[in-house]
């Protein structure tokens, strides 16, 4: 589970001073679908950054599964952030590595070997429907197939919770309903934790357990919301994923 215990942060000095996020607390379920909306400027983006510490809060506490991130620093805080996965608005790729080069990252910066690592590089990309596209640099990749290879690169270490920060609002409404369908598939097969925060009602309606709305840095609500889970098609894909972690099924 994942739980902010009063998190706080500002940006600026002074009469500069922007209250980002004001003591929020919110705990997550383990295995859930968690939705965080908002208008521009509300807080959610940064909010997100907090639960693995890319922002660390100026007070509050950040706690996943029992260890508290915001007590760590340095190597412990860069190992524990391995169990959590991230995904961004505009993939984030590197632009002269290829998908498969791409997705290996993580995997290069936690030294696995290059044997292990070519193997795990192919079924997480077979995962997510992209084995085919493997020499593929991101150029020659359509918008729904670079946040593929990005979902890819982020199950690449087998994490446990995966933060999708806009995931959707720079894709096509069909090639929407396909990543939130990988998306669907992750958390119904492999049952990873993930935390999406959009501006689009429809996005988090449609796949998430819960739903927490944010306006002005506070957390005004939150909604339980079974549409998502009741209307999700069941998938089998990905055997080696799921062995690896324990829990996976095969293509």
């Amino acid at each position: 589970m994942i739980s902010l215990q009063e998190v706080s942060k500002s940006f600026g000095n002074g009469s500069d001073r922007y209250q980002a996020i004001d003591a929020v607390s919110l705990d997550i379920a383990e295995g859930s679908i968690h939705g965080i909306i908002g208008a521009s400027g509300a807080g959610k983006s940064t909010l997100l950054r907090i639960m693995n510490v890319l922002e660390r809060p100026d007070s509050g506490r950040v706690v996943l599964n029992g260890q508290e991130l915001t007590s760590l620093g340095g190597r412990q805080l860069r190992e524990a952030r391995r169990s959590i996965g991230m995904i961004f608005q505009l993939f984030q790729l590197v632009s002269n590595r290829t998908a498969y080069g791409n997705v290996s990252i993580p995997l290069e910066l936690a030294k696995v070997p290059k044997a292990d690592r070519m193997k795990r590089v192919q079924e997480v990309l077979r995962f997510v429907g992209l084995e085919d596209k493997a020499k593929l640099y991101p150029a020659q990749l359509s918008g729904g197939q670079k946040q593929r290879v990005a979902i890819a690169r982020a199950l690449a270490n087998s994490p446990s919770v995966l933060l999708c920060d806009e995931p959707t609002s720079s894709l096509d409404p069909q090639t929407t309903a396909g990543i939130l369908d990988v998306l669907r598939h992750i958390n119904r097969t492999l049952g990873v934790t993930i935390v999406i925060v959009s501006h689009e009602m429809e996005v988090v309606n449609g796949i998430c357990d819960a739903v927490s709305v944010m306006e002005d840095g506070r957390l005004i609500r939150t909604y339980q919301n079974n549409a998502g889970r009741a209307e999700a098609p069941e998938q089998e894909r990905g055997q080696e994923y799921r062995s690896r972690r324990g829990s996976e099924e095969s293509d």
